[in-house]
């Protein structure tokens, strides 16, 4: 049985990522107050890209290399996320819409592994997605393995420090309850950048600013 404490949790958890999955893919996402409002088109490859200010970090081909200020490509397969050994650039690179799709997906596949699986992934072990259709995908996948490893865990799992055993993060000092705020409010302050750099882009000059349609309840 899910301690009720977790339960509102779990609760905030599904609402950030439908809205955010819906927000990506369409046709209808939840506008936040009940109502239905139409995603103009699904995440496109050019959107994934895009690079609204010079010198972003974003995802790359590794025969590319690492973009402006950033010194490796982390993640594995033929595509990497920009980053860079501590201290980080400042300020701060603006990052794309694909760098914080990867970060998302990256944080909830290995924190569900480092709570409920092998406890041994590392980014150098998870795909980075080159394409729109990759990334969501990815973070769906994400998003069900940590979901999964949510409903296995128990009060006295909640209450354990380093129960989850994520490197790159303060899981280790941490109990798994804080763990899974943080991963919540991850999920959330990241799906309002994606859903901020949709309408950007959709704004941009040459871009489709026409009005959505609110259709009514879900």
């Amino acid at each position: 049985m899910t301690p009720p404490r977790l339960i509102p949790l779990v609760e905030q958890f599904d609402f950030a990522y439908e809205r955010l999955a819906a927000r990506m893919s369409g046709p209808f996402m939840d506008s936040g107050d009940g109502t239905r409002t139409q995603v103009d088109a699904p995440l496109t490859d050019e959107e994934y890209l895009w690079e609204p200010v010079p010198d972003c970090w974003s995802v790359r081909r590794r025969t590319d290399g690492p973009g402006p200020r950033a010194t490796l490509l982390a993640g594995a397969g033929d595509w990497g996320r920009d980053a860079a050994a501590y201290p980080h650039p400042w300020p701060p690179p603006f990052t794309t819409l694909a760098w914080r799709l990867s970060h998302l997906s990256e944080m909830l596949a290995l924190r569900a592994d480092h709570t409920a699986g092998t406890h041994a992934l590392t980014r150098d072990d998870h795909p980075v997605s080159g394409t729109a259709a990759e990334a969501v995908a990815a973070f769906e996948a994400g998003a069900a393995a940590w979901r999964k490893a949510l409903l296995g865990l128990d009060d006295t799992a909640l209450d354990t420090t380093g129960y989850c055993t994520y490197p790159h993060g303060s899981d280790p000092e941490e109990p798994l309850l804080d763990i899974v705020w943080w991963v919540n409010q991850e999920l959330l302050h990241h799906g309002a950048e994606i859903a901020v750099l949709r309408d950007l882009y959709r704004y941009r000059p040459g871009g489709n600013p026409g009005a959505r349609e609110t259709l009514g309840p879900v």
